[in-house]
């Protein structure tokens, strides 16, 4: 397998990372998909700045709202924008505690900008909007 072969297969492991790791509701964890300098766009107008703000915010929503539940995504899209960087597209959404599918009301695409850093792919600046908005 050629390096750029496994670097794209790493890229699109990154989804499945993230549902492996929001399975385990522990936001310190969620944090160390991103850079350290990363953004996080969510609906009801939430931004944050940085893996310390990511780690805050999923660490709260883990022990609140988010307790309990998991989230699916697959992806849509996928390109490299160059050798360390680049772009997925995935559909899904959280699933609520006992939910089989992503109800429609809680349905999102994402745009993932991905960026290579010391041989490891991460999340540089994830944005989902819901499908149904």
């Amino acid at each position: 397998m050629s390096v750029t072969e496994l670097g794209a297969e790493q890229m699109h492991e990154l989804p499945t990372k993230m549902i492996e790791t929001w399975a385990t509701n522990d936001g310190a964890a969620f944090s160390e998909l991103f850079t350290e300098d990363a953004t996080l766009i969510l609906p009801k107008d939430i931004f944050l700045q940085g893996r310390d703000g990511i780690r805050g915010f999923m660490t709260q929503a883990f022990a609140g709202p988010y307790q309990g539940t998991r989230v699916f995504g697959e992806p849509l899209d996928a390109r490299y924008l160059g050798e360390d960087a680049g772009v997925i597209v995935t559909q899904g959404g959280v699933l609520a505690p006992g939910d089989t599918a992503v109800a429609p009301e809680r349905a999102i695409r994402a745009t993932w900008v991905l960026a290579r850093q010391g041989g490891r792919w991460l999340i540089a600046a994830y944005q989902n909007t819901p499908i149904n908005a």
